[in-house]
């Protein structure tokens, strides 16, 4: 591919917190539970800063989907999720081989409307998010914590949606290193 969709190369953009995303996450998990329903294992979550009263986000629902079997989904659902607008972002280019991703796309190809993680419910990355947002939610000064760290990185990296997200990866990487010590005996 010579040049990238707008949507691929779409800079960071953080949002005040919008009360509708929850009921927007709903509406995507209701768009996509008749395409994945043979081969979901349970509730299609939403997780991400959206899924956080209160927390500064990019403005895009991320929705993480449990199954058993990552590449047999896939490869069932490209041709309909992406009749949906829900183009699939093949693993190569993903490089993240616990989740196989898509993406839902404005109408007019510029902007992520949300992110699909369709992902095997005993892989890390599952409890992880779910570990995290939990603790965003349970904790506001947590919370303004992360927002802070992302308001810093969104001004640093504004064009640069790989770097704003690794570097987030430090503050995260501490939290749920501190959850699993408080969750551990001894």
């Amino acid at each position: 591919m010579s040049e990238l969709p707008a949507w691929v190369v779409e800079g960071v953009h953080l949002s005040a917190y919008d009360p509708a995303w929850p009921a927007r996450a709903g509406q995507y998990a209701d768009e996509l539970r008749p395409v994945l329903g043979p081969w979901l294992l349970g509730p299609i979550e939403h997780v991400g800063s959206t899924s956080v009263p209160g927390l500064v986000a990019k403005p895009v629902i991320d929705l993480m989907a449990p199954v058993e079997d990552l590449d047999a989904v896939a490869a069932a659902t490209i041709g309909p999720l992406g009749d949906r607008g829900w183009p699939h972002v093949p693993p190569q280019f993903d490089q993240r081989p616990f989740r196989r991703f898509f993406a839902k796309v404005s109408a007019d190809g510029q902007h992520r409307l949300a992110h699909l993680h369709v992902m095997t419910p005993d892989a890390a990355r599952w409890d992880q998010q779910l570990r995290f947002r939990d603790a965003l939610r349970a904790d506001p000064e947590l919370r303004d914590q992360y927002a802070a760290v992302k308001s810093r990185l969104a001004a640093a990296h504004a064009g640069d949606r790989e770097r704003y997200t690794d570097e987030k990866a430090a503050f995260v990487t501490r939290i749920l290193r501190d959850l699993s010590k408080r969750r551990s005996p001894g």
